[in-house]
């Protein structure tokens, strides 16, 4: 696995498990991650704690069973370091916890060199893009960031008819929704009347933005209502 070209100081990686063979086993994923190395492998919640005071890693690759606490309960003690749980655990209240505690991400045992690899690099390419926006942030950048939005499909020319501004208002206002819309609700919003609302929304899905969402009543058609993708 060659990975992506790497610049700058490598990413410091603390390896947290109680099994020494699977410490040793993930610590070597690591290493073969172009632009990571391991600094530390350490067996308990005590000893990772000393560890990252100790040496400063840029990420802790972390258990959930530990053999003197849990590593959820590590996570929450864990501050000015990035957290990927690794744990056999696949149960939703560890995962929501995990997330809730700040993990970057949770990657559930067994797992592949491969999979490993694919977190590392995205966890390296949003520590790239953090760093080059400079001091303040647009949304934008904080939705790439978070993985929130996705590229959409160069719209093109409107069609016929259709103005930038009032489609414009349209997004927003499917944007803004809480769930999803139907022509006639953004017609009252935006100020159009249901046909030309209907329009727009039909463009928005047609370039990716927004995506149409049946709702069936219980007798005659459904009722189309429309949600924003991004």
């Amino acid at each position: 696995m060659t990975g992506p070209a790497v610049t700058g100081p490598a990413v410091r990686v603390l390896v947290v498990d109680d099994d020494f063979m699977v410490a040793r086993i993930h610590g070597g994923y690591v290493s073969r991650v172009p632009g990571f190395e391991v600094v530390a492998t350490v067996h308990t919640g005590a000893d990772a704690l000393a560890a990252v005071e100790q040496h400063r890693p840029d990420l802790v690759l972390l258990d959930i069973y530990l053999p003197d606490v849990s590593g959820l309960e590590v996570l929450k003690k864990l501050h000015d370091v990035d957290v990927l749980v690794v744990s056999a655990a696949r149960d939703v209240p560890t995962v929501r916890e995990a997330v809730r505690g700040g993990a970057v991400n949770y990657l559930i045992k067994p797992f592949s060199a491969a999979a490993l690899a694919e977190r590392l690099e995205q966890y390296a390419e949003s520590r790239r893009r953090l760093a080059a926006i400079g001091p303040e942030v647009r949304q934008d950048d904080v939705d790439r960031l978070f993985g929130a939005a996705r590229p959409a499909p160069s719209p093109g020319p409107l069609p016929k008819g259709l103005s930038q501004a009032t489609c414009g208002l349209v997004a927003a206002a499917l944007r803004d929704a809480d769930g999803d819309l139907s022509a006639v609700e953004v017609a009252e919003q935006v100020g159009l009347s249901r046909v030309s609302a209907r329009r727009y929304l039909e463009y928005l899905c047609d370039t990716g933005r927004a995506e149409l969402r049946p709702r069936y009543g219980t007798a005659g058609r459904p009722e189309h209502r429309y949600r924003w993708v991004g």
